[in-house]
């Protein structure tokens, strides 16, 4: 299938093997992920950072098979997550960057179109975490207040 603004098709990639409990050469408790987990987080670093960091200096294959519990869920369970969910804080920052371009560059369409695809994806986007619940209804995107809503 096509992708949303582009007449590309997606790249296919490998997937993960269906696995129920964590592989024996893995010994690392849960406790140590989730405190692991917690310092990163006091660092600065995303959950998705905090992913690859557990995989490569710590050796865990997947925290949630360790936890049963998924990173942001032990972010959230300790009181430490972000208000507004990964994937549309990564978008807000893109759409500041565009914007701070343009208005440098003014006659950049390619990069006007592409701001225009970046908010249509935040707004796409916000309506699906406000169907989830994981946004409140009465919250919504403004490109005047971007950069007060993205900072922790």
């Amino acid at each position: 299938m096509a992708k949303m603004h582009t007449k590309r098709k997606g790249k296919s990639s490998s997937t993960k093997p269906n696995r129920t409990e964590p592989p024996e050469w893995s010994k690392i408790s849960s406790e140590e992920v989730i405190s692991i987990i917690l310092d990163l987080w006091k660092q600065g670093i995303s959950t998705s950072e905090i992913g690859m960091i557990l995989r490569d200096r710590h050796g865990v294959p997947d925290a949630k098979l360790i936890t049963s519990k998924k990173i942001t869920t032990i972010l959230r369970e300790n009181n430490v997550a972000l208000n507004i969910p990964e994937d549309l804080t990564n978008l807000i920052v893109q759409a500041l960057k565009l914007r701070k371009h343009i208005s440098v560059n003014k006659k950049d369409v390619h990069n006007k179109r592409s701001l225009n695809l970046t908010e249509s994806k935040i707004r796409r986007l916000v309506k699906y975490y406000q169907q989830e619940k994981v946004l409140p209804r009465d919250w919504f995107y403004k490109p005047e207040t971007a950069e007060m809503m993205i900072t922790r």
